[in-house]
């Protein structure tokens, strides 16, 4: 078998804090020898979060087994979605922006013996629906824990709290038309309807406004999307919780080095 050098585009300061997690937890179980350091299963587990890389490409590159690599990942993302903030946390930082945008992206899966949950008919795929907040610059904020496919974004983001979250904290929030009937602090764009074939030019005008703003929070799914992980989950649809959390530490990981 063939192997080669790869780049990973992170920072070493990312690749640090996993690796001093990883060494305490290690240290906490009294842990004996293993085939690799702390730092060499942090920058197992960025390969594979980051660049997507396979168990058996893993394996090759780091001279260990598959099940090694499964193991040694599996742990390091249960270690950092420990971290993860829950909305209640993340609100904090939330209700000090000027406004927030509310958006619902697909994760897609492979197929799993009970499929029709997670078939989502909006995509015409599998997958698992997540909520993700952004600030007014499209900064990715909080994402949710993953629900089936099939779950409709206002459903998902009332399951969740969001909704009440927003609304309780007085939070300007913009969200698309999937939203609508959220109420609260949240605001949709205006819908055509039987009883109102037309907008006025009014309800166009805040409409296009309404769709500058939501522009922005594209960004946020954008940059949860880098992590070529999520490009398709070939894993228990259980698991996708813990593999969003675990990003969503590392991406706030390294977006602190440009905050100052």
């Amino acid at each position: 078998m063939l192997s080669y050098p790869s780049a990973i585009p992170m920072s070493s300061r990312t690749l640090n804090h996993l690796a001093d997690r990883i060494r305490a937890h290690r240290s906490q179980r009294r842990s004996r020898w293993r085939r690799l350091a702390p730092g060499r299963q942090a920058l197992l587990t960025l390969a594979h979060l980051r660049n997507g890389d396979t168990y058996s490409r893993l394996a090759a590159g780091f001279e260990i087994g598959v099940a090694t690599a499964w193991r040694y990942v599996q742990e390091a993302i249960m270690l950092l979605a420990a971290d993860a903030e829950d909305l209640a946390t993340a609100m904090r930082r939330i209700r000090q922006l000027a406004y927030a945008i509310l958006d619902g992206t697909l994760i897609p899966i492979d197929r799993v013996a009970d499929q029709k949950p997670y078939y989502s008919g909006k995509h015409k795929k599998h997958g698992v629906n997540v909520q993700v907040v952004a600030d007014a610059a499209g900064r990715l904020v909080w994402a949710s824990p993953a629900l089936p496919g099939s779950t409709h974004d206002l459903t998902a983001a009332r399951a969740h709290g969001i909704i009440d979250a927003l609304t309780t904290a007085d939070v300007m929030t913009f969200a698309d038309k999937g939203y609508q009937g959220a109420r609260g602090s949240v605001r949709t764009p205006f819908k055509r309807r039987c009883f109102r074939p037309k907008l006025s030019r009014r309800q166009k005008a805040i409409n296009r406004a309404n769709a500058r703003i939501r522009a922005r929070g594209e960004r946020a799914i954008a940059t949860l999307k880098t992590w070529k992980i999520l490009a398709k989950l070939r894993c228990c649809p259980r698991r996708a919780t813990a593999i969003v959390q675990a990003i969503l530490v590392l991406h706030h990981i390294e977006a602190s080095r440009y905050a100052g």
